[in-house]
């Protein structure tokens, strides 16, 4: 029997609640008979590091994780450290170190959710974003001279390669291409930006050309906030930049009907490295410890990693199950407008999983 190596990094604030809760899912998928098990790792690395050891997590991190099948990931951000201390630390030192240039973030607004596009059919917002992970206005590059003088002065680089921008987009035409739409959006904003993200429009134009079945358009990043609200469902797949897709799959997951449900996963599509996966709501250490926070993020994170191992049956049986507990209002945390807790949504996606696991024997 096939048993996969997992590594777990809760980090921060809920990430200490909503990352546990998901190892319990992927155990007790593994319980019904799936076929395969899970050996998990635990890593605490975070703001508890840092303030133990002057790090978010080890120098040689990476080469504890190296080995792993995924990694499952909860959160980085700690009010007491500076932001650009705990994400360049840990969470972006895992994806620039492990190469993961595909962030891919599916939206769509789940059986017993309300979203606040009262006019938008669940059908009509089915997305998913694909973010470039590597470069682009996230590359790190920059500097502050002259600090506290009148003089001071600070910059940020976006970096955009060609290598960069086409893997990329080549990576969002065959998923555009694997969807039944067959339809991509490229977003820019290369009437202000006029080097780097007109390079952008020029690649997508010219990787477009490999793909003749997939139809696409281009968006500028405003317009595109707009055509989110007012067309959603004009869009289908999203490719944008590093900043760009941060900001839109917010947007995104705010327009299906919570932070709190929605999954990402950094991918090294090239499978040279484990790929990570995660809930995109951060820390939230307003609740933490108070047993608020939302698990589901979390669970469609799992659904993402089983995808990516290859157990695709199983990843179908626990998105059923995710959506089998959402359509129950009594089972909506606080984000959703219930009062249902992290642990009580746990124990029923499990229970879930455990029934489905048994009509299928019975039949």
């Amino acid at each position: 029997m096939k048993t996969y190596r997992i590594a777990t990094i809760p980090g921060d604030g809920i990430g200490k609640e909503v990352v546990p809760a998901g190892r319990q899912v992927l155990e007790a998928l593994a319980a019904t008979g799936a076929g395969f098990s899970f050996e998990f790792e635990d890593f605490g690395w975070g703001g508890d590091w840092f303030r133990a050891h002057g790090e978010m997590m080890p120098a040689n991190g990476l080469d504890a994780l190296r080995g792993k099948d995924a990694i499952l990931f909860g959160s980085a951000g700690d009010p007491h450290i500076p932001d650009h201390v705990t994400l360049w630390g840990l969470r972006l030192k895992i994806c620039q170190g492990f190469d993961q240039y595909a962030n891919v973030r599916p939206t769509r607004i789940l059986p017993g959710i309300d979203g606040p596009l009262k006019r938008c059919k669940a059908d009509d917002l089915n997305w998913v974003i694909v973010r470039e992970n590597s470069e682009g206005e996230y590359s790190g590059v920059g500097g502050r001279v002259h600090q506290g003088h009148p003089i001071e002065a600070a910059t940020d680089v976006s970096i955009m390669t060609r290598t960069g921008v086409e893997r990329i987009l080549r990576f969002a035409f065959k998923l555009a291409q694997s969807r039944p739409r067959k339809q991509l959006t490229v977003i820019t904003k290369s009437n202000a930006q006029r080097h780097a993200m007109v390079m952008w429009d020029e690649i997508a134009v010219q990787v477009s050309r490999d793909f003749p079945d997939v139809t696409w358009d281009k968006e500028l990043v405003d317009a595109a906030t707009a055509r989110m609200v007012n067309k959603p469902a004009t869009l289908d797949t999203i490719v944008a930049t590093n900043l760009h897709a941060d900001i839109l799959s917010d947007l995104a997951a705010a327009l299906a009907g919570s932070l709190g449900i929605a999954p990402t996963g950094n991918i090294d599509p090239e499978r040279r490295y484990p790929s990570m996966f995660e809930p995109i709501h951060g820390s939230a250490f307003d609740i933490m410890g108070k047993g608020l926070a939302n698990p589901v993020g979390t669970f469609w994170s799992v659904v993402m990693l089983l995808e990516h191992l290859g157990e695709h049956a199983a990843a179908a049986r626990v998105m059923q199950a995710i959506e089998a507990v959402t359509a129950d209002p009594s089972l909506h945390t606080r984000d959703l407008g219930g009062t249902a807790t992290t642990a009580q949504v746990t124990a029923a996606v499990c229970a879930r999983l455990a029934a489905t696991a048994s009509d299928r024997r019975a039949a």
